[in-house]
């Protein structure tokens, strides 16, 4: 799964790639040559005084040494654009997969580890792309070519060599395999350290409020020292690797020159440019293995990172469009009806929505009442397909959601959560947000609609005021009508508010449910309130997950007494609020 995944973006850039390794390998050859060339030098130049051999091979020497230099430039700058793009794919896919995410999936994950994977695993495999075309290869191949080049020479020499190979790779692929396991470890710990940091920087103002800081940094300092440790016991055992092939190496330099010497004295048929040949080529092996080491612990990091991504890419939401009939229409008349339907969240044993039924008629409001945690946003939810059902049956206008295309459904519904979230930039950017070719004329008349266009020309630039981060600079009440007047942008069929008028005074929220009754379009209100609640055409009323009532206020008056409970606790505190704000305001008119 990993490989396909790495070859599946990495596949645009297959040429790039192939050049690159190509390049790699022109290097290769003349470094592997080198040696030879070296003992040619001394063996028909030095030792037998022939000056031209000297410049003969001496000059090819220079010669393949500055034709490396040169293809190495350029092989680096492909292995930095092939790795570049690599990573710039990954992170936009990861990016969108994140976004794609249902609602229930989106839970399984940390926001903090999701934005360690796609900051930090993504570098590292970005990482692994380059070395892969650049020393990944190229070390491997030099210790098997100078292990063949010194065996051509002097087998005697090189057998010892040829011993110390295979306990190397032994070691190397079970230190691979460790540090597999040990760096993922490390990439888990700074997710947290990453979580606290988010935390923080999200509550900065309530951490000072409490005074809270000092517990802060102790929290801080405790999953960075955790970190810390981590990454040490990694690096320890990572960084055993070059000891140990330096002196397995430079164990089998010194087999190599005793041997050499008993060769000499014995008058055996080898020349000193052989035996400086050999040894360089072990020289070479050594570096190339200290490489490889290097690589082991890079290629482990990446394998976690990209086990780590992986995920992502797995758990993403892959929601698909499965119209099963195009209508020449996209825009809906809003009739919704829920049948029978059951939800839960996953790896959770309580079902949040049991056997839901009920239905709201085109362009009627319909409020929906219930204790915290009776399933009003899970019910909301349903309908955009934020979520899908367990079981049961929704449709909009007699059809079945999943006969809608998601684009289709969603854009013809208007969304306002319960946690309003605005975002950095002008009151008509955040608008326009919810239709982003909105022209100025359409932002100026959702802003009406939601009663927010008087506060807004109140403000410094008017529609053109920066909104600070999550729109610190707006009151709660202005925040609310802000996101109200982003769904009504795009003149939905299906209005979804979720409990969002809560900060609202009852003569704005009056204004407000006026404005949004003229509109044809089917309104589902979560609210607490009598005053928005006697206004809707159907009133449904949710306990524990199930309909315990539903009905107008009329009905609901005259057949439920926990309704008349909650109508006479509620009207009475309504009422009191009412004639406190008339007298505040008489008492400030009063001359």
């Amino acid at each position: 799964m990993l490989l396909r995944t790495f070859s599946r973006f990495l596949a645009s850039y297959k040429l790039y790639a192939i050049f690159a390794v190509s390049l790699m390998l022109i290097e290769l050859v003349v470094e592997v040559a080198q040696p030879f060339m070296m003992s040619k030098v001394i063996d028909e130049g030095i030792v037998a005084g022939r000056t031209e051999s000297i410049f003969l091979w001496g000059g090819i020497l220079l010669g393949t040494t500055i034709l490396a230099f040169g293809v190495g430039i350029i092989g680096s700058f492909y292995s930095a654009y092939v790795s570049q793009n690599f990573g710039y794919d990954v992170r936009q896919k990861l990016y969108e997969s994140i976004q794609r995410m249902s609602s229930s999936v989106f839970g399984k994950h940390e926001e903090a580890s999701l934005l360690t994977r796609i900051s930090n695993d993504v570098n590292q495999v970005q990482n692994a792309v380059f070395m892969g075309m650049r020393i990944m290869l190229r070390a491997p191949l030099l210790v098997i070519c100078s292990l063949i080049m010194a065996m051509a020479l002097n087998m005697q020499l090189a057998i010892y060599l040829l011993i110390a190979f295979p306990i190397l790779a032994v070691f190397l692929g079970w230190l691979m395999v460790r540090n597999n396991k040990l760096f993922r470890k490390v990439q888990e710990k700074l997710d947290q350290v990453n979580k606290v940091m988010q935390q923080s920087l999200m509550s900065v103002r309530l951490i000072r409020v409490f005074g809270r800081m000092s517990y802060e940094s102790k929290q801080f300092q405790q999953k960075n020292n955790e970190l810390r440790a981590r990454t040490v016991a990694t690096m320890i055992l990572a960084e055993l690797s070059n000891p140990v092939v330096l002196v397995l190496i430079n164990g089998c330099i010194l087999l190599m020159l005793w041997a050499a010497r008993e060769q000499l004295n014995s008058g055996s048929n080898v020349s000193v440019g052989e035996i400086v040949a050999i040894v360089n080529y072990a020289m070479r092996i050594t570096g190339a293995l200290s490489m490889i080491s290097m690589i082991v612990n890079t290629i482990a990091r990446a394998s976690a990172s990209m086990q780590r991504i992986d995920e992502v890419f797995e758990s993403a939401d892959q929601e698909q469009d499965h119209a099963k009939n195009q209508s020449a229409s996209s825009q809906f008349n809003g009739d919704i009806s829920f049948t029978d339907v059951s939800f839960s969240y996953p790896e959770s044993s309580l079902q949040t929505l049991s056997h839901i039924s009920f239905k709201a008629r085109a362009g009627s409001m319909l409020a929906i009442m219930g204790a915290t945690g009776s399933g009003k946003s899970s019910l909301l939810q349903l309908i955009p397909r934020m979520v899908d059902p367990d079981a049961g049956v929704i449709t909009i206008d007699q059809k079945r959601l999943d006969h809608y295309s998601l684009h289709q459904l969603r854009n013809n519904i208007g969304y306002v959560p319960q946690e309003i979230l605005l975002f950095t930039g002008t009151v008509a950017d955040n608008i326009r947000w919810g239709k982003l070719d909105a022209t100025m004329e359409e932002v100026v008349w959702a802003a009406k609609q939601a009663q927010i266009h008087e506060a807004i020309m109140d403000l410094p630039q008017g529609y053109e005021t920066m909104i600070g981060q999550k729109g610190v600079n707006l009151s709660g009440g202005q925040k609310q009508r802000v996101s109200i007047a982003r769904a009504l942008v795009r003149k939905p069929s299906i209005l979804l508010l979720d409990d969002c008028t809560s900060a609202l005074d009852v003569e704005t929220e009056r204004k407000l449910l006026d404005a949004i009754s003229k509109l044809s379009c089917t309104v589902l209100i979560i609210t607490q309130k009598m005053s928005t609640t006697v206004r809707a055409d159907s009133i449904l009323i949710l306990d524990e997950g199930q309909v315990i009532m539903q009905g107008t206020h009329e009905q609901l008056m005259l057949q439920s007494t926990l309704y008349q409970k909650i109508v006479e606790s509620q009207w009475g505190k309504e009422r009191e609020a009412q004639w406190t704000n008339n007298n505040i305001k008489h008492e400030l008119t009063a001359p």
